[in-house]
């Protein structure tokens, strides 16, 4: 899996910029959580969606950066999470156990 790093709040609006083409997928990831850590490695064990990109967000690192992507696509903050950006808004997001790769590519998918 080819993740693209999330370190900054200006790649937000390119995220939400690239969304109206092609949905993005953000994974908000705990380095200090053993079920984070599950989750990921999960979604690498996984075929990734050709059509989604993949950005990781090490969200000890940039905390500030993980509150504002709650608060950008109107979501609760979690640790692990996927959320799915579609047309500029949040259309899918799950947390823990519940992420998994097929559910992504069929979110990822429906118009």
């Amino acid at each position: 899996m080819d993740w693209i790093s999330l370190t900054s709040s200006a790649q937000l609006a390119e995220i939400k910029e690239k969304s109206k083409n092609k949905p993005q997928l953000i994974f908000k990831h705990s380095t200090r959580c053993s079920i984070s850590s599950v989750a990921k490695n999960r979604l690498e064990r996984g075929t990734a969606a050709e059509n989604v990109d993949f950005y990781y967000l090490d969200l000890i690192s940039y905390r500030e950066l993980s509150a504002k992507i709650a608060e950008e696509f109107a979501v609760f903050h979690e640790s692990p999470q996927v959320i799915l950006i579609k047309n500029g808004e949040c259309s899918y997001d799950e947390s823990h156990s519940g992420i998994n790769m097929d559910d992504i590519k069929e979110q990822a998918a429906l118009d």
